[in-house]
Parts: structure tokens; C-alpha cells; sequence
């Protein structure tokens, strides 16, 4: 019942272990020998899960620390506490830290790993759809600041991954349908056979059936594991992973986090295709094609807030993929088909973005 996937890195592989309804630690256990562990978890996360995620480390020390949830918190202010946390328990080299929660956990935590004494072990543990599928692997971890999304952070790989997809009978439906947004995106980078699959799975996927949530985090993870291994400091090929993210991160800051990532991701993945038309890049009305998906699994298409296309401009000149202060976007030349473009003008992608205003 278990699949595990190994990422295979320059510094060394590490395995993405899948399980339908266990966290399954067991196969790691000569990596825990002997060394102090600290949860880092969320006041959602810790009363469903930390009690049976410390009970799994028998043979170590154990502490937890519980953060504020929300992408709110994912803050320079949640770090420190993690910082201080491991300070008053005099974590050192050879100890371990545990994310257990979402994406703002995971990424929070491999900050506070790879900040620790210039950086410590940590284990993956994630809880939610977009965490299992994106957040939790590849080693990107960070923090936001006031003037955007994850613009502190660091690139550090974890010691494994541990993915229970039991999990997700406890996320919020609306959490849920934030996570699909990731998967979406997979599809519209490079793998249109599996958005294909989406498409033809779209009942099964809404109803939580077991096999085939398995079978989206498993195709999910290999799909990315493939992509970091080509390039883990996202120098090339890594960044198409951000198909529909400068526009969703400026979504992200300008509405105040009202957004989920992956709602915002959807948004972002229609503005990237209007502009991608708009461009002549697209033979097909991908846009339409990334739409219908989209609404199938009920994530927003266009927003719905008094958000004005020159406040996203601004915030995404601030964007950590720009280049030389100019824009750095994934298009698509179709479904299956993105691509990194330079030097697109702020009127084109004014004009993207206006075209996805509920005022147009």
C-alpha cells in the first residue's frame, strides 16, 4: 500500500513516502538514533495529529511547537518562535525537526532547518493537498515580508517526506479545492496527459476516493521530483513550477491572504493564459481549456474583490523571479506546452490582467 518515490540530488536522494492511512516513519528509523526532535505544527494541525505523530518517535525526546495558523503568520514574528523554541531546548547539529501541517508549516519550518546553526535535519510531514503535492517537496522553504510572498527564505532539502493522504478526510472542502489548484498547474507546465486524467477523474478526485487521491499525490510528486532533480536551484527548468504564481503571489499580498495559494494559483494560471494569447503564443483558447477544469472542481476563474490590475502590477515588480528589475513569467504556447518568458512589457500584462476583472 505504500509508494515511495526517491529524489535523487547532487548532495544525495531522499525518499517521498506515500501511505493511505498511516504515517509511515518506520523505514527512517535508523536516521532518529539518538537525536532530540521538535514538532512544528498549527493550533488546527496539533489537536488532530501531534499526539499521534510524537507518539511515533519512541525512542527520542520529543518537544512540539505550536504556531498561529494561517498564511498571516508565515512571518519573521512565527519563525523567531521556532528560534527561540529550539534554543530554550538546546537543539544542536545532530538534532531533527518535523514540519506537521500545511504549506505555510512546511516552508517555516525548512526556514527555521536550514537557519538553525547554519542547518539541521528536518522531516516533511504534510497534511494538507497542496503541501503533499507541492510545498513539501523540493527543499524550498521561506517566509513572507510585508512587501510580498516568500521573499526570505533559503533552498534546504529535507531528510524525507511523509505523506499520510488520510489526512485530507479532515482539510476543509475549501483547502481541498486550494490544493487541486496545484495539481492543475502540473497539467498546464508539461503534462497534458495528466490533465487529461483530471479532467476524466473529476467526481472521484471531489469525493476523496482513496485510490485515486494515492494516485493524484503520487503522479503529483513524481512529476516534481522529476523537475527538481534537473534542477534543484531553480537556475532553468525549475521555475515553469511557477506557472500562475507572480500573478497569484501579488494576488496573495494585495488581497491580504484572502486568497488561498492555491486559489490565487488558478487566478494566476488564467491571467498567464490570457497573456499568453494576447502574445500569440497560443494556437487554442487555453484559456477557455484551463477554465472549465478549473470551475469543475470550483476554483475561481476571475476575481472578485476591488483588486485594480496596477496594484498587481506593482507588487509583482517586486516579484524574487524578476530579473534585472524586468518581468520573468511562465507562459504556455498551449495545454502542456509553458515557457519562461523575459522582458514582457507592463502594458501587456495590464491588459492580461483587466481581461480577468469582474468590471471587464
Amino acid at each position: 500500500m505504500t509508494t515511495q518515490i526517491d529524489i535523487k540530488l547532487p548532495g544525495g536522494a531522499y525518499p517521498i513516502i506515500i501511505h493511505p492511512n498511516q504515517f509511515a516513519l518506520s523505514s527512517l528509523n535508523s536516521f532518529l538514533q539518538q537525536r532530540k526532535i521538535m514538532v512544528v505544527t498549527n493550533t488546527t494541525v496539533a489537536p488532530l495529529y501531534l499526539a499521534q505523530v510524537q507518539q511515533l518517535f519512541t525512542d527520542n525526546t520529543v518537544y512540539s511547537c505550536v504556531l498561529e495558523d494561517g498564511e498571516q503568520h508565515k512571518t519573521i514574528s512565527s519563525w523567531q518562535t521556532i528560534m527561540d523554541a529550539l534554543a530554550e531546548h538546546k537543539f544542536n547539529r545532530s538534532d531533527l525537526l518535523v514540519s506537521l501541517g500545511g504549506g505555510v508549516i512546511c516552508d517555516m519550518t525548512g526556514f527555521a532547518a536550514a537557519s538553525w546553526m547554519r542547518g539541521i535535519d528536518f522531516i516533511q510531514i504534510p497534511t494538507t493537498l497542496l503541501s503533499q503535492i507541492d510545498a513539501s517537496v523540493g527543499g524550498k522553504t521561506g517566509i513572507n515580508h510585508p512587501a510580498g510572498k516568500n521573499l526570505i527564505g533559503a533552498f534546504h532539502q529535507p531528510l524525507a517526506v511523509v505523506i499520510n493522504t488520510g489526512t485530507l478526510s479532515t482539510l476543509p472542502a475549501r483547502e481541498y479545492r486550494a490544493g487541486i489548484g496545484e495539481a492543475v498547474k502540473y497539467g498546464g507546465i508539461n503534462q497534458a496527459p495528466f490533465f487529461h486524467w483530471l479532467e476524466n477523474n473529476v467526481t472521484a478526485i471531489v469525493n476523496k476516493d482513496p485510490a485515486v487521491l494515492m494516485s493524484l499525490v503520487a503522479q503529483c510528486c513524481r512529476f516534481k521530483a522529476q523537475v527538481v532533480e534537473q534542477d534543484e536551484k531553480e537556475q532553468g527548468v525549475r521555475a515553469l513550477l511557477n506557472l500562475g504564481h507572480t500573478f497569484g503571489h501579488a494576488i496573495e499580498t494585495a488581497s491580504d491572504y484572502a486568497y488561498l495559494h492555491g486559489e490565487a494559483v488558478a487566478l494566476g494560471m488564467v491571467m498567464a493564459a490570457e497573456l499568453s494569447t494576447q502574445l500569440g503564443h497560443c494556437s487554442t483558447d487555453i484559456r477557455k481549456i484551463l477554465e472549465n477544469l478549473l470551475q469543475a472542481f470550483g476554483l475561481p476563474i476571475m476575481l472578485n474583490s476591488e483588486l485594480t490590475a496596477e496594484v498587481l502590477l506593482d507588487l509583482m515588480k517586486s516579484d524574487k523571479k524578476a530579473i534585472n528589475n524586468q518581468h520573468r513569467l511562465i507562459l504556455m504556447h498551449g495545454l502542456g506546452g509553458a515557457f519562461i518568458a523575459d522582458n514582457i512589457t507592463d502594458e501587456s500584462i495590464l491588459a492580461a490582467i483587466k481581461a480577468c476583472l469582474p468590471h471587464n
